[in-house]
């Protein structure tokens, strides 16, 4: 097992991989604070050295992840249950597709689901014409495709792989866990310790990214309901109203503070949808969700294998690039929370909840805010397209003002800078305590000390990535962060095949063994040890 501080303040907590992670966060705070045009630049150029690599590297990664979760979940494998062979889901499907939404892409998809589509409808490679009708089609295709199936993937890659060791096999919940098989018991040393720090490394840009631009869509809401002037000293104290809220309420757990607050968001975006189909262009959202669905679905393999080889433009790099990393840098972070709420589910109800579920909410999504937004540029007054170039932050309140509903649009403006709130803090206290459960050893209830430390943290981050400025920044950042984490993806897909295979070669030679409860002790010879699958499993994995 992991050696933990039984004592001082790392008490609870892996010693090495805290300090290590810590004095990176913290020199990363240091240099962005004293020096945060150079890390503003240094970024920029780090990204523009590496974007031709991560071009296709990014690509062909999350297009194998996407194929290899639709393989898991109708193959050979789709019984095998994410627990004990009889054990019952922890959560019910309503409160565990909450958790699912809100913490996957819950601040993100606020941010972009308005402004994403007015960008790509001025101009993408696609098309010949931009602000077309074609143009808003094709927009809404490749927002879908942005925030559909091929990052819930990623997501749920992880969070399969971590459940599934954790549960199954008794193992600590971390990312280490995953490459037992490979290493195994190496992984409670050194190697284990590099995999743990870049999880964590990526885990905290990744939130500290999300999290600034939800303080920037918060900012402008604001001043579209309030009349606040939009300034980087709001966002600072925005982003530090925010983080306390969401670190006092990590120290009340998942059951509690966590499952709560995505429920009240959940219900809160289910009256936001229903409000643009009362009040907006009912008719033409419904006719475009459905179209722009079709196309996605139709293009998905020609888009998910899409490099931009042939073209000299940046839209691959600015947009997919930009996407594949924010969804890896998230995904130990929304894999290890997601692999915390679903213990009990098999691998077929997993994928069809974690892949397909979220997936069709984000079109509906996408499709009433982005479709609202489109209309008024195709058919009403216009003007949401100028705000975006101005400030991409206000896209979603310009579309509200385009609707021209006077004091009730106000009123649903007030509620989003709400639903922005609450989304920021699931997704800044759920982040906190998968941190500490890394850091404590796969601990699930961490020390409440470094729960409170590490939400400090992180709000002091996306200060620093906010005073840094701003978005380009902030992609900047989260691209840099999930490249070494993709190393370990791939390691994790070697880890859970050799698993699996072990699971049926015990299925087939009908040995009757208990799951270990100790880590396994020697896997370099696969032949002599123990497998988790019993006789009332046999029969589903042949």
């Amino acid at each position: 097992m992991q050696r933990q501080a039984q004592r001082g303040l790392l008490k609870g907590m892996n010693p090495r991989v805290t300090l290590v992670t810590f004095v990176v966060v913290t020199v990363s705070l240091f240099y962005g604070t004293f020096y945060t045009e150079r890390l503003g630049q240094g970024l920029a150029l780090a990204r523009g050295v590496l974007d031709p690599f991560l071009e296709w590297y990014y690509v062909l990664l999350v297009a194998f992840l996407l194929l290899f979760m639709v393989w898991l979940g109708m193959g050979r494998y789709k019984n095998v249950r994410l627990g004990g062979d009889f054990e019952q889901p922890e959560f019910s499907f309503f409160s565990w597709v909450a958790m699912l939404f809100a913490a996957g892409t819950g601040v993100g998809i606020l941010f972009w689901s308005v402004a994403q589509p007015i960008l790509q409808f001025q101009d993408n490679p696609f098309i010949e014409q931009g602000m077309s009708p074609d143009a808003a089609r094709v927009a809404m295709r490749l927002t879908y495709f942005h925030w559909g199936l091929n990052g819930w993937a990623i997501f749920s890659f992880v969070a399969l792989v971590l459940a599934y060791f954790s549960y199954r096999w008794n193992l600590p919940l971390t990312i280490r866990s995953a490459l037992t098989p490979l290493l195994g018991r190496r992984t409670e040393g050194v190697l284990g310790d590099v995999v743990d720090v870049l999880a964590v490394f990526g885990t905290v840009f990744g939130i500290a990214t999300t999290l600034g631009l939800g303080v920037q869509q918060m900012n402008a809401g604001l001043e579209a309901v309030f009349g606040l002037q939009s300034s980087l000293l709001l966002q600072l104290v925005v982003t530090a109203v925010i983080m306390t809220i969401a670190t006092l309420s990590v120290v009340s757990g998942v059951k509690r503070g966590v499952r709560l607050l995505s429920e009240a968001n959940f219900w809160l975006s289910i009256a936001a949808v229903l409000f643009l189909l009362l009040f907006g262009p009912t008719q033409y959202l419904v006719a475009i969700t459905i179209e722009s669905a079709g196309d996605y679905i139709q293009n998905l393999m020609g888009m998910t294998f899409h490099t931009n080889a042939t073209r000299g433009d940046a839209w691959q790099s600015e947009w997919t690039v930009f996407f594949w990393g924010w969804w890896l840098a998230w995904s130990p972070f929304v894999g290890m929370f997601i692999a915390r709420v679903s213990r009990g589910r098999t691998f077929r109800e997993f994928v069809m909840g974690v892949l397909l579920v979220p997936t069709v909410i984000t079109i509906v999504w996408i499709g009433l805010f982005g479709g609202t937004a489109l209309y008024h540029e195709l058919f009403g007054n216009g003007g949401i397209v100028a705000a975006v170039d101005s400030n991409i932050a206000t896209a979603v309140f310009a579309t509200i003002e385009a609707m021209e509903l006077g004091l009730l649009g106000r009123g649903f403006s007030a509620m989003l800078v709400l639903l922005i709130a609450t989304y920021l803090i699931t997704s800044a206290n759920a982040g906190t305590l998968v941190i500490n459960t890394i850091l404590a050893g796969g601990d699930p209830e961490p020390p409440t000390a470094h729960r409170l430390l590490w939400g400090g943290l992180l709000g002091l981050l996306t200060a620093v990535l906010l005073m840094a400025g701003g978005l380009e920044t902030l992609q900047a950042a989260v691209i840099m962060a999930a490249l070494p984490f993709s190393v370990v993806v791939m390691l994790m897909v070697a880890g859970l095949l050799k698993a699996l295979h072990r699971e049926r070669y015990a299925a087939r030679t009908g040995e009757r063994v208990e799951a270990p409860r100790e880590p396994w002790a020697d896997l370099e010879d696969a032949g002599t040890q123990p497998s988790p699958v019993s006789d009332d499993e046999t029969h589903k994995l042949h």
